[in-house]
């Protein structure tokens, strides 16, 4: 039976898209506006020494404004996920064979870990593995995915509009922290599924096409509680070519985080 939570949400969401999509369309046209607030100076612990490091946002911190400003962007980059990548690597420091493992490769065999950092392996390296892939699929311009990713999500989540209300209907439903993800099998097989935390699929050996944040430090500066405005707006953001990237290195057996 279906939740009072999500019939309010599935209720608020053609209003929320509504809203979003004026803003899209202004946005096209945007009045002239002072530049982005700038971020405080602060402090970054030092990076633990360790395989794996924070990589680059591929994009310009205001890439993805109006819909995700260009503070949440770098403190969420450049505090939150180098605070993972500090905290793996804290935990990896006297386990030498774990720390010489691809990542992927790592978190899909999480119940090897030892118990003593398990935790903090799954914690930070599944934060790390979360954050990377989310910064790869934004960045893009408003658009649909097209081709065989298109045709995918009409085969396998009842076509591109009915995989958006059913994905931000899951991210709103994710109590607490977590994320929302679309998974995709070496077949090409695509499935919407939500996690809690920093988990990911690929503890269960799976591999992420794309997904969402829906952790509050991903948009408290903007929507402060707002979490289905923000997944309504954040598909504005989606860079479908780089998800079909995604999707062909996942049926070629390359795609990892």
């Amino acid at each position: 039976m279906i939740s009072a939570f999500r019939r309010v949400v599935l209720a608020g969401l053609p209003a929320l898209a509504a809203a979003a999509m004026t803003r899209s369309a202004q946005a096209q046209n945007p009045a002239p506006s002072p530049a982005p607030a700038q971020v405080p100076a602060t402090p970054m612990a030092p990076a633990a020494a360790g395989p794996h490091s924070l990589p680059p946002l591929p994009y310009a911190a205001t890439a993805n404004e109006p819909f995700i400003d260009a503070q949440t962007m770098q403190i969420h980059h450049d505090l939150h996920h180098q605070a993972y990548v500090t905290g793996l690597n804290n935990a990896l420091k006297d386990h030498g064979q774990l720390a010489a493992l691809p990542l992927h490769e790592l978190l899909s065999k999480l119940n090897e870990v030892p118990e003593s950092i398990r935790t903090a392996v799954r914690n930070n390296g599944g934060g790390h593995a979360n954050h990377s892939m989310f910064w790869q699929v934004m960045g893009g311009p408003n658009a649909v995915p097209t081709g065989e990713l298109d045709a995918a999500m009409t085969r396998d989540l009842g076509g591109f509009n009915k995989m958006r209300t059913d994905f931000m209907a899951a991210g709103a439903g994710r109590f607490g922290s977590g994320w929302v993800f679309v998974t995709v099998a070496r077949d090409g097989k695509l499935a919407l599924t939500t996690r809690p935390n920093q988990d990911t699929p690929l503890f269960e050996g799976e591999r992420v096409l794309f997904g969402n944040d829906v952790w509050e430090h991903a948009y408290y500066l903007k929507y402060q509680n707002r979490r289905p405005e923000y997944l309504v707006n954040w598909w504005n953001v989606v860079n479908w070519n780089k998800v079909a990237e995604r999707y062909a290195a996942a049926k070629a057996g390359t795609l990892t985080l």
